[in-house]
């Protein structure tokens, strides 16, 4: 059994990946890092700076770590507030990690790619796996070079990074972090709360989402494979369903028809129309085996499920 790490274990992500991995391995083989001071987990965890080369490597030979999850990044509409630490978080963390790789400090990595590396030239329907890419953010530009990195490394030094590129996630254990597509998480808190809903995107906005359990069987399942059978050194295409604020909205007012939504575009509509409205993600059915579970009406009334437990 190999010992893991996960990088940003107190994410939207990462907390969703612990909890999974925890009934899997032996707990004593999960270790968390965050740059926050306390973990919401049991599992042992260290306050780490994932910029920090000396102490992420000191972590992972004190710990004989094999596997790292890297998943820290600060994500696509916050980025724009603050770029050049977007910049320099999202490369440098990830260099970080990539140069224990080459070292053969640790075996295997996971990096998290993303939709955001497409942009406005990009087909919007069904965009497969090399279209065009020119991302018109902090948070793409770092993703798709990271994508070229992890591919120069796997090639060039030998070693085992693996990636798929995220539409939204959608999820219920943690409160959106600073994406384009948060809308889909925060309008289920308006809706189980009685309020007006505010949606930062039209409501014709198409976007690829993916449910949080789709996402982490995705990690799952390719950092199961064997190397060789991953063609794509890069990031792999990833799809789960695709929707707009107002088919969302439609569902939920099935439920209760007197929830309101209300749409205001801000900047975050110009990042969201560059995106694709659906992938194509045959590489990966191809290479691994993926193939979602869960569309919109599935990941609907799981969300209201999972939030009304938490709520009571």
């Amino acid at each position: 059994m190999s010992r893991i790490l996960i990088i940003g274990s107190e994410g939207q992500l990462g907390s969703e990946l612990s909890t999974f991995l925890k009934k899997k391995k032996n707990i004593d083989d999960i270790i968390l890092s965050d740059i926050k001071d306390n973990s919401s987990s049991d599992l042992t965890y260290k306050k780490l700076n994932a910029l920090n080369f000396k102490d992420l490597e000191s972590l992972v030979e004190d710990y004989k770590i094999d596997d790292i999850y890297h998943l820290a990044a600060i994500l696509s509409a916050k980025g724009e507030v603050e770029p050049m630490l977007t910049w320099d978080l999202n490369m440098n963390s990830l260099f970080n990690v990539l140069n224990l790789a080459k070292n053969k400090t640790i075996k295997k990595v996971f990096w998290p790619s993303s939709i955001s590396v497409f942009g406005n030239n990009t087909p919007k329907i069904n965009t497969n796996q090399f279209s065009i890419k020119e991302p018109n953010t902090v948070y793409g530009i770092s993703k798709l070079s990271g994508e070229r990195w992890c591919e120069y490394y796997n090639i060039k030094y030998g070693t085992d990074i693996r990636s798929v590129r995220f539409p939204g996630i959608i999820s219920s254990n943690t409160l959106p972090g600073g994406g384009t597509t948060d809308y889909a998480v925060d309008i289920f808190y308006s809706f189980l709360k009685d309020e007006k809903y505010k949606c930062f995107l039209n409501q014709d906005t198409m976007l690829p989402m993916i449910y949080i359990d789709d996402a982490i069987e995705s990690i799952n399942k390719i950092m199961g494979v064997k190397k060789d059978s991953l063609n794509i050194k890069s990031s792999y295409n990833l799809a789960g369903f695709s929707m707009t604020p107002k088919m969302i909205e439609i569902k939920l007012k099935k439920i209760k028809e007197n929830f309101i939504v209300e749409y205001n575009p801000d900047y975050r509509q110009e990042i969201a129309d560059s995106w694709p409205d659906s992938i194509d993600d045959i590489s990966s059915q191809n290479d691994w085996g993926w193939h979602a579970k869960y569309d919109l009406g599935k990941t609907i009334n799981e969300m209201i499920r999972r939030l009304e437990n938490i709520n009571k």
